[in-house]
């Protein structure tokens, strides 16, 4: 199995206004180094959180969704990030897994944030998605999913790990970033995967203050790759499969996991 090149920007988020953010990112992007198979950039990235979707969410066949096209292209590699999306009338916080050819999947936010009303905004996700690159089987995932363990819980048959890397986009304020902190740890230690989280910094219309604290972490728990805190940070990181699986088989938790099932779970694996 090869490694995988994972590039995750900690940036910034101009309060509601897709523009300025488009065109500060395109800029970012430009740091990403040529050889990065994976691109993870923050929750709602074109507006800050949350924002009305009825102003501001795109159909599939919008600019943000072009945008994306044309960095992957450009970019030969794989983009992912969340903004509002209107499928047939229904909004979502979409989660869009862009690939080089324009092709892409698409991971509906399962947990809105209540405490923050985006419930009342938005429509929550009813499948989980697992997606494959260079053979390594990636569950994406947004913000306040991260409380929530079982719906990130990895998953052990015949002898095989559902996935290998899973990752949360978010805008998760400093002043929960022991729960951020705490929890990113605990879901790569427990699923023996890599773990990423990649958060914003500055602040927004709400009058809450983003750390970032973008981190990699590997599935002894480890920290091995972190963004300075309050930062804007293009980062890179090498992910190695042989480490994972050298971990697995000498510790191997998969085969005493307990099994479970998601009541009402549509599973979507690609």
């Amino acid at each position: 199995m090869q490694d995988l090149n994972i590039a995750y920007l900690q940036a910034d988020l101009k309060w509601e206004d897709k523009d300025a953010n488009l065109s500060h990112f395109s800029h970012l992007m430009e740091q990403v180094r040529p050889d990065t198979d994976l691109i993870l950039i923050p929750e709602t990235f074109t507006t800050g959180f949350p924002v009305d979707p009825k102003q501001f969410a795109e159909t599939v066949d919008g600019p943000t969704m072009q945008w994306l096209r044309e960095q992957a292209k450009t970019k030969n590699a794989v983009i992912a990030t969340t903004f509002p999306l209107d499928i047939d009338g229904h909004y979502y916080n979409s989660l869009v897994w862009m690939r080089p050819d324009g092709s892409y999947e698409l991971y509906f936010k399962r947990h809105t944030f209540t405490m923050g009303g985006e419930d009342k905004l938005v429509e929550r996700g009813e499948k989980q998605l697992i997606v494959e690159l260079k053979g390594w089987r990636i569950k994406p995932m947004v913000c306040y999913d991260i409380r929530f363990p079982v719906w990130a819980r990895n998953r052990y048959e015949n002898g095989q790990y559902e996935y290998d890397l899973a990752f949360y986009l978010a805008n998760f304020p400093d002043s929960r970033m022991i729960v951020w902190n705490t929890l990113l740890v605990a879901r790569a230690i427990e699923n023996q995967a890599y773990w990423i989280g990649v958060n914003r910094v500055g602040e927004d219309a709400n009058d809450l203050h983003y750390s970032g604290e973008s981190q990699v972490i590997n599935s002894r728990g480890e920290v091995i790759s972190k963004a300075e805190p309050y930062q804007e940070a293009v980062m890179h990181c090498t992910l190695d499969y042989e480490k994972l699986e050298r971990f697995r088989k000498k510790f191997p938790l998969g085969p005493d996991w307990d099994e479970f099932e998601i009541s009402g779970l549509l599973r979507s694996s690609q």
